[in-house]
């Protein structure tokens, strides 16, 4: 089935913002939209693939044999690379956000995209991740800053983070394993010595304790309100994610995650970091990012949006949180 979004509002007032002096200074209320249909990116996404050494283990290609919406969609893959014994060797095809259109940390904007996961879909106990929204970093910054909110796959299933500063628990509740934690608490893995923790908020329906044994304690700076629906799995076909992403390490935090136009949970609290040297933006993005591999690694994307509405970016609209 084909899902159908406010493209011509969404076109036509991408156009307007460009050439509108207010709207232009104000990146956060662009509209922005790339169906990956022709054989660059559009103007109108203001997206591209980084240059990197990391990013040479990666593939790019608009193609039209795998597609979602429209006349074509984009293949990412990864390919081993990092030489043997090449410590913190990560291997990636990430397309960004430029730089000039990226939205400030302290506002919320609204993502869309769709994926698909090529066959073999990895099943190892390793790190994948399939898209990550991440605070800029500056030269002044110290320490190695994971994404605030982030979509991974682990023993081929799907699950979502959130990532702020350390927040001491109340009281010494770390386990050995996998812990249950008690109403309004979220499970989190603890990592003080970098001045971080990870919670654990979203998952698919085959997911089990085992699975997330690093998540050995809980937490209330984050809140998780679950709104029935779990992830999709990884072999389901076409899965769309609706996001609202406003960090907040303060704990103003507010993240909205939508897939396959079901509401799949809410999360408050203590998101992001605030550490000196950070930037003044947050960014998106999105493709196939891996520790050091030994095999070739292949998603699919389409109906890349964002927009400060909701209903620009969620099919269902009437779905929508914020009006």
């Amino acid at each position: 089935m084909t899902a159908k979004y406010a493209l011509p509002a969404i076109l036509a007032c991408t156009c307007c913002c460009a050439m509108t002096p207010a709207l232009a200074d104000d990146p956060a209320q662009l509209v922005l939209h790339d169906g990956f249909d022709g054989t660059d990116f559009a103007p109108t996404g203001h997206l591209y693939y980084r240059d990197n050494f990391e990013q040479e283990a990666g593939k790019v290609e608009f193609q039209s044999d795998v597609k979602r919406n429209g006349t074509g969609a984009l293949k990412l893959s990864v390919k081993p690379f990092c030489p043997p014994g090449k410590a913190n060797c990560s291997e990636r095809a990430e397309i960004w956000e430029k730089t000039k259109y990226r939205v400030p940390y302290n506002q919320g904007v609204w993502y869309g995209f769709a994926v698909k996961f090529a066959d073999p879909i990895p099943a190892g106990d390793h790190r994948y991740l399939i898209a990550q929204w991440k605070r800029e970093i500056g030269p002044k910054a110290k320490g190695d800053f994971s994404p605030f909110l982030a979509l991974r796959l682990n023993n081929g299933k799907l699950f979502a983070t959130v990532e702020t500063n350390y927040v001491a628990p109340a009281k010494t509740e770390i386990s050995d394993g996998p812990k249950a934690c008690g109403d309004n608490e979220t499970p989190v893995w603890f990592r003080p010595d970098t001045n971080q923790m990870r919670a654990l908020v979203a998952t698919d329906g085959s997911w089990s304790k085992e699975d997330g044994k690093e998540f050995t304690g809980c937490t209330s700076a984050i809140t998780v309100t679950d709104h029935g629906n779990k992830l999709p799995s990884p072999d389901s076909g076409w899965i769309d994610f609706a996001i609202y992403s406003k960090p907040g390490p303060d704990g103003s935090g507010h993240i909205e995650l939508f897939a396959n136009d079901k509401w799949i949970v809410t999360v408050k609290g203590h998101i992001g970091h605030a550490d000196k040297g950070l930037g003044k933006n947050q960014y998106f993005k999105f493709g196939p990012y891996r520790a050091a591999d030994t095999t070739d690694w292949t998603l699919y994307y389409d109906d890349f949006r964002r927009s400060p509405r909701c209903a620009d970016v969620l099919a269902a609209g009437s779905l929508c949180p914020m009006k």
